[in-house]
Formats: C-alpha cells, structure tokens, sequence
C-alpha cells in the first residue's frame, strides 16, 4: 500500500514539475460567453450520462425482478400443487 502511494505520489510530483518547466504562455483570451457554452456543453454531457445510468439501471432493476418473483411464483405453484396432490391422497 505504502509503495503504490509512494508511487502515485512521485507521478504527481513528476507530472507537476514537467508540466511548470514545459509550459508555454498562452496570450488568449476566453470570452465570459464562451466559458459558459462550455460550461453548459459539459453539463448537458453529464446530465445525458446520468440520465442513461439510470434507465439502464431500472432495466436491470426490471428484469432481475421479473426474474426473482417469476421464480419465486414458480416454488410457490409447486408447493401448492404438492399440497393439493397430498390432501387428495389422503
């Protein structure tokens, strides 16, 4: 454990000095209102994101159900069909 943080650590001490030492000064200047476009695109792709995980996860959700009761249904048939069958033969 200590090692993959020691690891981790020397990756980011690592990534941090090249990208100080190699970096180039940028003379631009990002419009107020192209900062928000981007800020909306980002969050429209999240939300869409967000929006999938959960329909696929309520059709996991769906099946699995559909599965578990189904087969539940099915002992609960068998255990009354064994109960009747009993009754009758007695």
């Amino acid at each position: 454990m200590k090692d993959k943080l020691f690891k981790m650590g020397a990756f980011a001490y690592f990534f941090t000095c090249s990208t100080m030492l190699f970096s180039n000064t940028a003379h631009a200047y990002i419009d107020p209102s192209t900062t928000t476009y981007i800020i909306q695109a980002v969050a429209g792709v999240l939300i869409a994101i967000g929006a999938s995980i959960t329909i696929f996860r309520h059709k996991i959700t769906a099946a699995w159900r559909k599965w578990y009761y189904g087969r539940l249904a099915k002992k609960n048939e068998k255990e009354r069909t064994g109960e009747k069958e009993a009754a009758a033969g007695k």
